[in-house]
């Protein structure tokens, strides 16, 4: 079959592999469509390998079951599908609690679970073998769409859903980064809360996007934003402060903007260095604001998110790419042309 597999420093292209056969426990999904996420950049970019050499890319699957070998699943060959990127062991306390994305059993308590396209094979393929338990029904969505939701929509909404007692009317949440994330963030607290949204980025052009659906947007490279935060917010601050760059000058920025007892969520993995105080004269934190580095989110929130989706209640600017266009999308994701969520859709 094909597949788009990091080869090693630098190199990720179109080969051909054998077709995965399901272990015990897996099922066997024909790829219908796959996201193409700045982590593939970040893959690829790195000058040290960051994945496995030979692992096949793509975190965000959508597609059909074309085989089981678990013979107790309720799954049915044929059922469209999307996959949760964290293959948990599903017995751990934190796995019962309803936490997969804090899963124990992990190589550390640096590494996460088994995430597909990142630590085993994903599913910019053909094919894919999957746990059947990381399989969420999706029937009825476009896979293009449902492709982008176990990522894209999965870690704004889960960040969401830790914050949601903040949000609400009267309430200010603030989303640095409006790429497909940020969209998606935009539409959640829009759709889940009563708070009042302003969307900050670097580009004027990204801005625009959700100029209709916020109710201020402002540059993030403004010397000025933080100032226009705290004038809209009578000069608390932000309650929510979703950070989805996470470089020094966005954490600085969320740190200046937070409001007391408020909370900072960073999905952004831009390398940013936050510096923490506990002086009582000047800090980088107001009293009672909290800094969280959410992972993903959990099999209950993906169900949930498909839900949302099946019901028109979210929706994706999404880039599609051919199969064998795979590798330019990665090219385009990485030179800032996508305004959306690139998707790599399959032949049917």
């Amino acid at each position: 079959m094909r597949a788009i597999q990091y080869l090693g420093v630098n190199t990720v292209k179109l080969t051909g592999v054998a077709r995965p056969v399901p272990e015990p426990g897996h099922a066997l999904v024909r790829v219908q469509a796959a996201g193409i996420c700045q982590t593939d950049v970040h893959v690829r970019a790195s000058s040290v390998e960051m994945i496995p050499a030979g692992t096949i890319l793509g975190h965000e699957i959508a597609g059909t079951v074309a085989e089981i070998n678990a013979p107790d699943s309720l799954l049915a060959v044929g059922g469209q599908v999307v996959v949760h990127p964290v293959w948990s062991c599903g017995v751990c306390r934190m796995c019962v609690a309803g936490r997969e994305n804090a899963c124990r059993n992990t190589a550390g308590r640096s590494s996460p679970a088994p995430t597909p396209g990142v630590s085993v094979n994903g599913g910019l393929a053909e094919y894919v073998s999957v746990p059947v338990s990381a399989l969420v029904p999706a029937d009825g969505l476009d896979p293009a769409f449902a492709a982008v939701l176990p990522d894209a929509g999965l870690v704004p909404f889960h960040s969401l859903n830790a914050v949601r007692d903040l949000l609400r009317p009267g309430s200010t949440a603030v989303v640095i980064g409006i790429g497909g994330l940020g969209q998606f963030a935009v539409q959640l607290i829009r759709e889940l809360t009563g708070a009042r949204i302003i969307a900050m980025d670097v580009r004027t052009e990204s801005l625009d996007v959700v100029a209709g659906q916020v109710d201020r947007t402002l540059l993030s490279t403004d010397p000025d934003a933080a100032a226009k935060v705290l004038a809209a917010t009578g000069g608390y601050g932000a309650d929510f402060v979703l950070d989805l760059v996470g470089n020094s000058a966005t954490l600085r920025l969320a740190g200046a903007i937070v409001a007391p007892y408020g909370a900072i969520r960073v999905p952004g993995l831009s390398d940013g260095v936050f510096e923490f105080e506990t002086s009582q004269l000047q800090t980088t934190l107001p009293w009672g604001a909290s800094l969280t580095r959410p992972y993903s989110g959990t099999h209950q929130e993906l169900h949930d998110l498909v839900a949302l989706a099946q019901a028109g209640r979210i929706s994706a600017n999404l880039v599609r790419y051919s199969f064998d266009d795979a590798l330019s999308a990665i090219d385009d994701l990485e030179q800032g042309k996508v305004r959306g969520r690139a998707v790599v859709v399959l032949d049917s």
